[in-house]
């Protein structure tokens, strides 16, 4: 399911004001139109996917944390 660049300016502007940061990047992966790529400034952070069940649409985002990037307790 293609993710529009309408789409992907209303995310981008979500997650800045849902985060207070307007550090958030939101744009195109390379070769797939179903999801798009989330950044922190410069720094990769996840992806967003887009999902239409039933006439509903959703965007899920997905973050995958690294244990070698979680700081010692």
């Amino acid at each position: 399911m293609v993710v529009t660049p309408q789409e992907i300016a209303k995310l981008q502007i979500y997650l800045r004001e849902k985060f207070s940061n307007n550090s958030f990047r939101v744009k195109i992966r390379p070769d797939t139109d179903d999801s798009i790529e989330v950044l922190l400034g410069e720094e990769f952070i996840g992806v967003i996917y887009k999902d239409e069940d039933e006439g509903e649409l959703s965007y899920a985002f997905h973050m995958t944390i690294l244990e070698e990037d979680l700081p010692e307790l």
